[in-house]
């Protein structure tokens, strides 16, 4: 009693996957790159930092850098990695342009 269905994956879902995975490896790049430099430079006494343009080591690595840094690969991510596309069903796209045909 099993009925064979005839379905086809939009691919689309191959796409929007693809840029999920994108989006979370640039997240948990971010937040290890956050983690390292704020609890590793960060760890010592307040004494013991150094400073870079006023701001402590940790704070500028890990915040200052990292929001740099980060929004470049964020860019480059999406103007290199994600499609724009239709967000309609196939049906819909094929009676939008029936549609035009008639008028």
């Amino acid at each position: 009693m099993h009925k064979e269905r005839n379905f086809q994956e939009d691919p689309r879902y191959r796409q929007a996957n693809k840029e999920a995975l994108i989006g979370i490896a640039i997240f948990i790049l971010n937040i290890i790159w956050w983690y390292v430099f704020a609890y590793g430079l960060g760890s010592g006494p307040p004494e013991d930092y150094s400073y870079i343009c006023g701001f402590p080591a940790w704070f500028f690595w890990s915040v200052i850098v990292n929001y740099v840094i980060f929004s470049f690969l964020i860019w480059g991510a999406v103007s290199f990695f994600f499609k724009d596309m239709p967000l309609e069903t196939k049906d819909k796209e094929v009676e939008k342009h029936n549609c035009q045909e008639e008028n």
